[in-house]
């Protein structure tokens, strides 16, 4: 077992999972306003902490998690291991007094930011290598610790006067981590990989001690990556028939090992407190983190976008990553605010054989047909504009005024709060299951103009509507 640094080709392979992993390593750190004193922000560290081993038994948080997953290393494999995780450093804010000294404050105002007390997260890493032979039996166990820390950044004024200080302060951190292989029954050379994660430091709560009083001793967010140079992981959420049982008798507490890095490839994976899919990856449209827990960009840049000027100033106060996020967002160019409205992943080009090509040969290859087996703008058949459907016996389409009387067995419970209400029909839909959609702007909304140039319409169903004109 070493802990040198990797070969640049483990480094690269890990490399392409840490995007991903980054993601997993912020989740939650900071939550829209982005500011201190918000009450979501007050309990910090949500995922994947690993508390003092005393601190657990008094609180049932965990001290440790426990991985296990399938891999196929060939002979002579070395399996590389990085435990990533946030070292809680805690931030006081000081002034600068007459006599030359210091004074510890709740906050610190100044023109650009207000400064206050807050913990940040350090991030850290457990790298290490071993041949997987050397895993077999007890295999192996790695001890790692880190130092306490103290540190000042001086607090400047736009004219260079030092105003105050931040004083920061990491505590002493120490842990193990633990790797053994045990191979399977069976006709193929599988073995069973168990990577677990202590915590294993030595602090001890103080009567009356809380939480928050266990964080700088705690490993926050912590999780894992694995990378095999020679053979290959199985999926643990989707493997192969003949593994199925193998997977189920795995192990996993506090964390879920899901194959990481580009589809195709399977000789990483990522081990997490958060439930991914295999193959996880950022959206492309995303134009940067912002950290807030199950981020929805478009909802969030619009939001922080919004704050007022007093609000971006605690928040640039509050963290660097939040006034990363607060200059995101007033910065973003409205083309790339236009991508995050939505895009559409799960479809997949259906593709098949010619009508004169053999079926059979055709599955050697794929064939793709001269059109599409759905064109709707060449489909003369529909004309939303134009299409009328009837209801009680009188032919609605675009133009006609409806009353909405959503249905119980179709309609969402939003939709229940517009009953009764009087619509514009703007269109008449089919979809290709034969199925027919009335799409309509609700008559007195502020808004209408803005959803009819966008085309985002509510639809309902035929019988979900009354015509207002008469027969």
């Amino acid at each position: 077992m070493t802990t040198a640094v990797f070969t640049p080709e483990t480094e690269a392979r890990l490399a392409t999972a840490r995007q991903v992993a980054d993601a997993v390593l912020f989740e939650g750190y900071v939550l829209y306003p982005y500011r201190a004193s918000a009450a979501k922000n007050r309990l910090r560290w949500q995922f994947g902490v690993l508390v003092p081993p005393a601190w657990s038994a008094r609180c049932e948080e965990h001290d440790a998690q426990h991985t296990e997953c399938l891999m196929e290393p060939r002979p002579g494999a070395r399996l590389a291991v990085e435990v990533r995780f946030l070292h809680a450093q805690r931030r006081t804010v000081q002034r600068a007094t007459a006599d030359g000294g210091f004074e510890t404050v709740r906050e610190l105002d100044l023109e650009d930011r207000v400064l206050v007390p807050w913990d940040e997260g350090v991030e850290e890493r457990v790298e290490l290598t071993a041949p997987v032979a050397d895993l077999a039996g007890e295999g192996v166990a790695v001890p790692f610790s880190r130092p306490a820390r103290e540190e000042t950044e001086p607090v400047l004024d736009g004219g260079g006067r030092t105003v105050g200080r931040l004083l920061r302060r990491r505590e002493e951190i120490s842990g193990v981590v633990r790797l053994s292989a045990a191979e399977l029954d069976g006709p193929y050379r599988t073995m069973r990989l168990t990577a677990v994660v202590e915590n294993t430091g030595g602090w001890m709560p103080q009567p009356g001690g809380d939480r928050d009083a266990a964080l700088p001793y705690s490993l926050v967010a912590s999780h894992l990556l694995l990378c095999l140079d020679r053979g290959s992981f199985l999926s643990m959420t989707d493997p192969p028939e003949w593994a199925e049982g193998a997977v189920a008798a795995c192990r996993n507490l506090h964390t879920w090992p899901v194959l990481a890095g580009e589809p195709g490839r399977a000789d990483l994976v990522l081990s997490s407190p958060i439930i991914l899919e295999d193959h996880p990856a950022i959206a492309p449209e995303s134009p940067g983190a912002l950290y807030d827990a199950t981020e929805i960009d478009e909802i969030l840049a619009l939001r922080t976008a919004a704050l007022t000027d007093e609000e971006k100033r605690e928040a640039r106060g509050t963290d660097e990553r939040a006034a990363a996020v607060i200059d995101l967002a007033d910065t973003m160019p409205a083309e790339v605010l236009e991508r995050l409205h939505g895009a559409v992943r799960s479809l997949r080009e259906v593709t098949g054989p010619a009508p004169h090509e053999d079926p059979l040969a055709a599955g050697r290859g794929t064939a793709r047909p001269d059109t599409p087996w759905w064109d709707p703008g060449g489909d003369t058949s529909v004309d939303p504009e134009h299409d009328r459907v009837t209801v009680d016996g009188i032919p609605v389409g675009a133009g006609s005024r409806v009353v909405l009387r959503p249905g119980l067995r179709h309609s969402d419970a939003q939709d229940l709060f517009l009953q009764g209400r009087t619509a514009l029909v703007e269109a008449v839909l089919h979809d290709v299951d034969g199925g027919v959609h009335i799409a309509v702007t609700v008559e007195g909304d502020p808004g209408a103009d803005i959803r009819r140039e966008q085309g985002r319409f509510l639809y309902f169903q035929p019988d979900e509507v009354e015509p207002l004109e008469t027969a």
